[in-house]
This record gives structure tokens, sequence and C-alpha cells, in this order.
């Protein structure tokens, strides 16, 4: 409830009330080079934003089977931030972007293995079989890997490239209410994986197993993105990148684990949180 809490405080912003005059400005600007790789990242998050939108109900169905009132009340902000971010995404393209090619092409191999393959069949598995061995297996693929790792990898890219640079303001604006939003997804996660491992302790190796199979594809991603390009962009650097993405799973792991391992809800929130914005 004190996630709900926030979601109705924090999780209220517009994105039509974002400014976009100055992007415009700023992406004439840009060389050919920088253009393709915001062009690259944000389709990546218009499609992925699309993917968890879609994906995403039969998690709430199957809390809600569950009688579990609280949680569900909180997922319900879930579905309605991830649309709000797939107009975000769609917005900056249309009005700012305005791309001339099939933004598909953007997707990379291992892109795809996690966004058509791993997320939707994790997610579709719960609608026939919503046991707490289904649920740990989707929760870490969204929650862990594609919120926890990937978007928070993402997040990563674009204030390097354009923090630095003072550039793209609204982009950047959208992108941190964005990261806001998503950091109470993941706590909740995180609460969930706590709450089934600490119940159910034979899970616990099922989540490590999904987080350690999924670990390949994730730094594929950023690996195949920066192999299409020589020099990077924005002088970005590629081992700065795995990196992060690497310690971002390291800690995902490690909350999992603690949370499982609590002995009392108080300490599973304040874990939970550790990363949630709360002005």
């Amino acid at each position: 409830m004190r996630l709900y809490e926030k979601a109705k405080r924090l999780g209220v912003w517009n994105p039509s009330d974002i400014d976009f005059t100055q992007d415009v400005l700023d992406w004439q600007e840009l060389d050919e080079r920088e253009r393709d790789l915001m062009l690259r990242v944000t389709s990546l998050f218009l499609a992925g934003e699309e993917g968890v939108t879609v994906d995403l109900l039969p998690l709430v169905m199957a809390i809600a089977r569950e009688g579990r009132l609280e949680e569900e009340l909180y997922l319900t902000t879930f579905l309605w931030e991830e649309g709000k971010h797939v107009d975000f995404f769609s917005r900056f393209l249309v009005e700012v972007a305005q791309p001339g090619s099939e933004l598909h092409d953007y997707l990379t191999p291992s892109y795809r293995s996690i966004f058509y393959e791993a997320l939707p069949e994790a997610m579709s598995a719960l609608v026939a079989d919503s046991s707490p061995r289904a649920q740990v297996l989707a929760s870490v693929t969204y929650n862990m890997i594609v919120e926890g790792v990937l978007a928070e990898t993402g997040y990563h890219a674009y204030f390097e490239a354009l923090e630095r640079n003072d550039l793209l303001p609204g982009l950047r604006e959208g992108v941190q209410l964005i990261k806001r939003d998503e950091a109470r997804h993941i706590a909740y996660g995180i609460f969930l994986l706590s709450r089934l491992i600490a119940e159910h302790t034979d899970l616990w190796p099922v989540a490590q197993s999904r987080m350690l199979e999924l670990l390949e594809p994730a730094l594929g991603v950023v690996e195949e993105t920066f192999a299409l390009y020589d020099p990077m962009p924005f002088g970005l650097v590629l081992d700065d990148f795995l990196g992060f993405a690497t310690s971002q799973f390291s800690k995902r792991m490690e909350r999992i684990e603690r949370g499982a391992q609590a002995r009392s809800l108080e300490l599973v929130y304040e874990l939970a949180h550790a990363d949630v914005e709360d002005p």
C-alpha cells in the first residue's frame, strides 16, 4: 500500500505536458551517427514498453486470483504507467526524431530473444499456471532483467550521452520520470520474489537459474548495439556499460536473496525501496 501511495503521488505526470521545443532544435544539431544511436535506443525503449504493457495483465490476474487486494491495487498502476511510457517515447519519435525507416530494424537478436520470446512466454504462462514457481519466473524476467538490468542500462545511456552535453532536455525529463516509475516496479518485484522464496525456499535456485539464463542475452543487447558503431557516438565506452549492466544484475540478485532471508516484512520493504525516489 505504501508503493500504491507513492504511485498515486508521483506517477501522475502527463507525457503530453513535456516540452520538446528545444529537443527539435538539438536534434538538428546532432550528426548522423548521434541521431542514429538516439533513434536506436529510443526504438528499443518503445518496443520494450509496448511489450511489457501487452504482457503484464496475466501477472495482475494471477495476483488477483489469490485475493491479494493490496498488491492488485498497486499493480493497476503498473499497467497505466507502462502505457504512459509508450505514449512518451512515441511522442518523441513523432515530434522530434521523425524516423524515416522501419524501427523494427533496430531490434538486435539478443533483444528479440528477451522481448519476443522470454518475456511473453513467462508472462503468458501465468494464464494457465499461476503457481509460485511460474510467478518467480515471470517476475525475474520482467522486474529483474527487463526493468532492473536492461532498462536501467538504457537510462544510463541516455544520461551519459545527453546530460553531459546538455542535449534533448524534454527527452531527459521524460526518461527521468519513467525511471522513477520503474524503480517502484522493481521494488514490487523484489517484494514479490522475497515473499514467494521465503514461503517456498526451493524457489531460490529457480530464481538464480533464470537470472543467470537471461544475463547472457541482456549483455548481448549492449554488445550488439556497440558493435554497430565505430567509433561509438558521444564517446560512450562498451566496458563501462557492460560493467554497469553487470552491477545492476548483481544488485538485483543480492536484494532478492536478502529479502527472502528477512525476518520481517518491514526489512523486505526497506530492501525493496532502496532505489525508490520519494521527493
